[in-house]
């Protein structure tokens, strides 16, 4: 799944790296290093202006609330649910194949954070000897530093308890969409090196059993134009990108509070500070 991740790059940045046309220095949002459900988050996209005479679309960052709330929805409460779209499953579900087939986007992170449960304190919990076993948090990131792009969806949700022109009459939401985790073994995964590569996880399948889908720049054209609109086509663009491109690594288990917010939550530690066995 994808549920906590890091957003630290300046919009700047994003606007060259992505060849965006339009974003309004309005939304700039502050770097973020514990991303959570419901903040609101950037996201490349491409659709027509507001207000202009071209109808051609154009790609646009935006500020966006994570957690997609459908069009139709009676409350914007179901979004907390809705971080997170299976892409497997992502072109069936009510909630996601509408925005899946024509509001398509990428959500820009420097990783993400996935939590392990050490075989240790998983017997202590079942045994009754801790109450919630610990957890150690781990960092997924490209492997040369560069940006992930995460594929999403969004969605424009009306509130009709406002006014037209109240400033929060309108939400626009997304989802990030989620794979199977990769089996493959991490670049320097048993590299005989002793290091952190080789006392932890593999593969990401070791952390987690799912992962979000992260394109790779030759597909981010494709995933953004609203003209492609048939599901198979589609859905051939959600492949993972090869495991050598990532790694993971132990980071400290203050991420796991969402009120901690730094440079300091993505450092990589010597060894987890909770004992995992992989």
């Amino acid at each position: 799944m994808c549920g906590r991740y890091a957003a630290s790059r300046r919009p700047e940045d994003l606007v060259g790296l992505f060849d965006v046309r339009k974003w309004e220095p309005k939304e700039a949002l502050e770097p973020d290093w514990n991303v959570a459900p419901t903040k609101n988050v950037y996201a490349v996209l491409e659709r027509p202006l507001k207000d202009a005479d071209d109808p051609r679309p154009v790609r646009q960052l935006r500020a966006l609330t994570w957690g997609l709330v459908p069009s139709w929805a009676k409350s914007p409460d179901v979004g907390v649910k809705m971080i997170n779209a299976r892409a497997e499953t992502v072109h069936e579900k009510p909630s996601f194949r509408r925005p899946f087939l024509t509001r398509r986007c990428l959500v820009p992170a420097d990783g993400y954070y996935e939590w392990v449960t050490g075989a240790g304190e998983r017997q202590l919990e079942e045994q009754g000897r801790r109450k919630r076993a610990r957890k150690q948090p781990y960092f997924v990131t490209p492997v040369d530093g560069s940006v992930m792009a995460l594929a999403g969806i969004y969605d424009f949700w009306r509130d009709r308890t406002l006014p037209d022109d109240h400033p929060r009459a309108w939400w626009v939401t997304c989802s990030v969409i989620t794979t199977e985790a990769e089996k493959e073994p991490f670049a320097g995964a048993g590299s005989g090196s002793g290091g952190a590569e080789e006392r932890g996880p593999r593969a990401l399948a070791d952390i987690h059993p799912r992962m979000p889908l992260v394109l790779t720049p030759d597909r981010w054209a494709a995933w953004l134009d609203p003209a492609r609109t048939d599901p198979a086509d589609l859905r051939e663009l959600l492949v993972p990108p090869p495991a050598e491109l990532l790694r993971a690594y132990p980071v400290g288990t203050g991420v796991s509070d969402v009120r901690n917010n730094g440079p300091e939550l993505v450092a990589e530690l010597d060894a987890p500070e909770v004992d995992t066995l992989f």
